[in-house]
């Protein structure tokens, strides 16, 4: 069973940074990818950034692009997601999944619980 871990979230000021991580349990090479997406409070959950773990290929929704950049360390089965000049509407729990290179959620197949991530203004 690949169980994922999100870390690295807290409370930042706008336009501050801050670099979420996502850690396996156990070797992803047998996943195609791993997604962040994240859900604000009274909102549904969007889809943030994705990378393919063998092509190094990636996604990035229009609101963060520009501003975040996922990237991935195959050696510890970690995913990095490096967020910039951030906004209050960054505010949300943020998840990370494995599963198919896509945009939507449902291509995911594993998910962490999630990490807050709070932009004062």
């Amino acid at each position: 069973q690949v169980l994922l871990a999100e870390s690295g979230g807290g409370l930042v000021q706008a336009g501050g940074s801050l670099r979420l991580s996502c850690a396996a349990s156990q070797q992803t090479s047998g996943r195609h990818a791993v997604g962040w997406f994240r859900q604000g409070p009274g909102k549904e959950r969007e889809f943030v950034a994705a990378i393919n773990w063998r092509a190094d290929s990636t996604y990035y929704a229009d609101a963060v692009r520009g501003r975040f950049t996922i990237s991935r360390d195959n050696a510890k089965a970690t995913v990095y997601l490096e967020m910039n000049s951030l906004k209050p509407e960054d505010t949300a729990i943020y998840y990370c999944a494995a599963g198919s290179f896509a945009k939507v959620a449902g291509a995911y197949n594993s998910w962490g619980q999630g990490t807050q991530l709070t932009v004062s203004s």
